[in-house]
């Protein structure tokens, strides 16, 4: 087994050292592993909305719904961009023409729990006469009110 041990002759000279130092970089990558753990699930919905409580399981899915929200105001959100009611029914209508396999996507409607039941039928009857009929109410899991 060799040592390195210091001579005479070598007084005052280091030899280069040929290790890296990984702690700062995994203590870094760490921080950064905490921080998307916790940002992660507030990137879920865009659109801030009271939803209503439901004891329901979620739904399996294959392919990436169409997410089409009613915050409090009456507003109406097309995945993350707000839309006028009167564009509605064309913006429906060209997501039901880009068919994948045959089968209209899935819709998840969310709507505020203190919107007028007529309001949120509208939409769903807009959703129905566009041909987009599979969709789904997302709601809070848990509670009883």
């Amino acid at each position: 087994m060799a040592m390195n041990l210091p001579s005479q002759r070598g007084r005052g000279r280091k030899a280069p050292m040929a290790d890296i130092n990984v702690t700062p970089l995994v203590d870094v990558m760490l921080v950064l592993l905490i921080i998307f753990m916790v940002t992660a699930p507030l990137l879920t919905a865009g659109v801030p909305v009271n939803l209503p409580d439901s004891r329901a399981k979620a739904l399996d899915q294959e392919q990436k719904p169409v997410q089409l929200s009613l915050d409090g105001e009456g507003r109406i959100f097309l995945d993350d961009d707000e839309i006028a009611e009167a564009n509605l029914a064309a913006k429906l209508e060209q997501i039901a023409a880009v068919q994948a396999g045959g089968q209209p996507p899935q819709v998840f409607l969310r709507a505020d729990r203190g919107l007028d039941y007529g309001r949120v039928m509208r939409v769903m009857g807009e959703l129905n006469r566009a041909g987009l009929n599979r969709v789904a109410l997302v709601t809070v899991e848990g509670g009883n009110r």
